[in-house]
Parts: structure tokens; C-alpha cells; sequence
């Protein structure tokens, strides 16, 4: 084994456009892998970082959703061989911390340095220019290759595409669970999703297969609210108001039973229309992430105690990445899981700032980027 070169798009900056930079990555370590990615997902998470709302360290390479075969393994390495297909868990799940060993992975304590790509012994594996360069969710996978944990490769099998293969690496499971597993939604429930992007997609997916009489939308871009019922909108609205109307209407005032917020930004106007719309012991499950700005959750106490409702916030859906992510491929195979529906577009690493002005302008579910080797 020996450094070899990438190029990856790399944030220098918050509110600078994404650059393709060639960079020197090392060999893996202990219990690290060398993965040459195929496929890399665009999650907003990531746009997150360019428009200032993500506390990360500068520079960094972008990308947290990504699959591809294992290049080359350190010493000690047992979850995977080279030549494996792997997807990434963009929390790693080592199995053995006090969160995993009490099933959930999804806190597992390896991904304390997701902000800033550092290893766990302080050291980093991307290098350029005399900087060192971190991964974002200490993987990194706008580039064409990168060390990552062994305990964030996840074994993808034969029969799913690469492409597929990085959805379920956080866009998937972290909607997916968000209804059925935070959220705990029960057959026969109204529920309401904020947001129909790549994750809300997933939520609306989620809840419909959980059992759901009504799954509302609410989103404001036409096109979201359109394909949100391939994947199991019963309804979908332009605005909070329209929809709480409905569901007024449509619950003889009972109100929903769980409110998802998997929109672009959270905010204090969302959560509070959010709070409104959710009955009595209901729940609302805030799953995106908000302004670094703004405190969105500003709630009178009398609001939750009057009906018992509840918020709380979601990691990765309370998925564990191990058991999660392969029973998500088993539902693709199935017929009852939509992937290759949730693919808009796709993209070169050259064409990532494209793609993501597509993304901000609401052209894509979920676009994609193919690493051209």
C-alpha cells in the first residue's frame, strides 16, 4: 500500500461554492479501510456546511452518503476485505460502546468527531498544501477515495447498485426511521411530514408502510409535493396552514397524531405550526437540523402538558446502521421500499455546485454523483 492522490470537493469556507481539489491520502490505520467510492449521495447536511449552518472545520471534504468497494484494509481490520462492496454509515457502529451495546448504533461513541473528520487518534488521512483535511461524518465521500472507520462500512450486497447503495447510508434510514421508529407511527395514524426532499420522501415512505390512514405533506415547491405521492402521500399542501385545515377537517379535530420535520431548515415558525397541528399524546420528531443562528424551539409548557404532546429529535431515524440498513434492501427487494424513484439527477464531482443550486432550488428529490474513475 502507499499515499495516492484524490481529487474531492472541499468547503475552504462557509459561503464559498464547493472546490475540486486534488489532495494526498494516506494508507488506513488500525481498524481503518481505503474506499474507492462509486457513488456519492447529495444530502443537504452538506449544504449545511457551505451556507454556514454546520459547526465544522475548515477545510473539509464534503459527502457523508457514499458506496463503493474497499481499495485496501489497515491491520486488524475484520468487518471487510478489500475488493467488498461497502455502503457508509455516516455514523459508524463499532458494537461495542455503551450506546451500541444497548442498540443504538445510531449514537455510537466512534462518531464524536463528525465535524471535523479527525481520527480518533487526532490524526487526519486527507492532506494538501500543508493543511490537514478532514471528511465530513469523518468520511468524505465527495472524493474519489477515502479512509474511513471500519466500523462505518456496512457490506452492500451483489444485487444493489452503488447508487442505491449510498441512499441508505443516511437519507433513507434517517427519514424511514424518523416515522416508524422516533416517530412510532401505528396503523391508522394521521400524520404530517414537513418537507418532502430526500429524507422526507423517506418519512412519507415510512409511515405509509407502518400503517398510516393519512400521510400529509407539507412543502412549497410544487414538483416535491407532486412526487411525494409515489412514495405514499395521501395529501400535500403548499403551506402549514392549509394543511392544518385539513387535518381539522379530516380528524373531526383530533389533530395528527405525528408531526416529522425533515424540511431544508428547521425553524420556530415550523415547530410552532408543528405543535399546533399534533393532538393530544402526540408527537412531533424534529429530524432536520436548523439555522446555527436560531433557536427554533420556543414553546409555551402549557402547550405540551394541556394535550401530553411531545418533541424530540431524531439521529438517524433511531436506526442501527448493522441491522437497519440491511433490512431496507430487503424491502427494496421486495417491492414495498422506493429507491431508484428517489434518484432525480445525476452528476459529476465536477458538476457538484450545479447540483447542489438544483438542490436549493427544489429540482431534486435526491441527486447523485458518479465518481468517474
Amino acid at each position: 500500500m502507499a499515499t495516492i492522490t484524490t481529487r474531492a470537493a472541499v468547503a475552504h469556507e462557509a459561503h464559498e461554492d464547493w472546490r475540486i481539489t486534488e489532495l494526498q491520502l494516506d494508507d488506513p490505520r488500525e481498524h481503518e479501510v481505503r474506499i474507492k467510492f462509486a457513488a456519492s449521495g447529495l444530502c443537504h447536511s452538506d449544504h449545511h456546511i457551505t451556507a454556514g449552518d454546520a459547526p465544522v472545520r475548515f477545510p473539509i471534504v464534503g459527502g457523508h452518503e457514499g458506496a463503493g468497494i474497499v481499495e485496501s484494509v489497515g491491520p486488524n481490520v475484520r468487518r471487510v476485505r478489500p475488493g467488498d462492496r461497502v455502503v457508509c454509515s455516516y455514523i459508524p457502529a463499532c458494537g461495542a460502546c455503551r450506546p451500541c451495546s444497548t442498540g443504538h448504533q445510531n449514537m455510537c461513541v466512534k462518531g464524536l468527531n463528525a465535524g471535523t473528520g479527525m481520527f480518533l487518534d487526532g490524526s487526519y488521512r486527507f492532506h494538501g498544501a500543508g493543511q490537514d483535511y478532514g471528511g465530513f461524518c469523518s468520511l468524505g465521500t465527495f472524493s474519489e477515495y477515502a479512509v474511513v472507520s471500519e466500523w462505518a462500512a456496512v457490506p452492500l450486497p451483489d444485487d444493489i447498485p452503488f447508487e442505491l447503495g449510498s441512499l441508505v447510508g443516511c437519507g433513507v434510514p434517517t427519514g424511514w426511521g424518523s416515522a416508524v421508529n422516533a416517530g412510532e407511527v401505528r396503523a391508522g395514524d394521521t400524520v404530517v411530514v414537513f418537507g418532502a426532499g430526500g429524507v422526507g420522501s423517506n418519512a412519507v415512505q415510512g409511515a405509509r408502510f407502518a400503517g398510516a390512514k393519512n400521510v400529509i405533506v407539507v412543502d412549497p415547491v410544487e414538483f416535491k409535493r407532486e412526487h411525494s405521492r409515489i412514495f405514499g402521500a395521501t395529501h400535500a399542501f403548499a403551506t402549514a396552514a392549509e394543511a392544518r385545515e385539513f387535518v381539522v377537517e379530516t380528524t373531526w379535530g383530533q389533530l395528527a397524531d405525528k408531526v416529522i420535520i425533515t424540511a431544508d431548515a428547521t425553524t420556530e415558525e415550523m415547530v410552532n405550526a408543528a405543535v399546533l397541528m399534533t393532538g393530544k399524546g402526540g408527537k412531533v420528531v424534529i429530524t432536520s437540523v436548523g439555522h446555527l443562528s436560531e433557536r427554533a424551539v420556543h414553546v409555551h409548557a402549557g402547550m405540551l402538558i394541556s394535550y401530553q404532546r411531545q418533541i424530540r429529535g431524531a439521529l438517524f431515524g433511531d436506526c442501527n446502521p448493522l441491522y437497519d440498513i440491511p433490512k431496507l434492501l430487503g424491502l427494496y427487494r421486495s417491492g414495498d421500499l422506493k429507491l431508484d424513484e428517489l434518484i432525480t439527477r445525476r452528476y459529476t464531482l465536477d458538476q457538484v455546485n450545479d447540483a447542489y443550486r438544483d438542490l436549493v432550488a427544489g429540482r431534486n428529490i435526491r441527486g447523485i454523483i458518479t465518481h468517474d474513475h
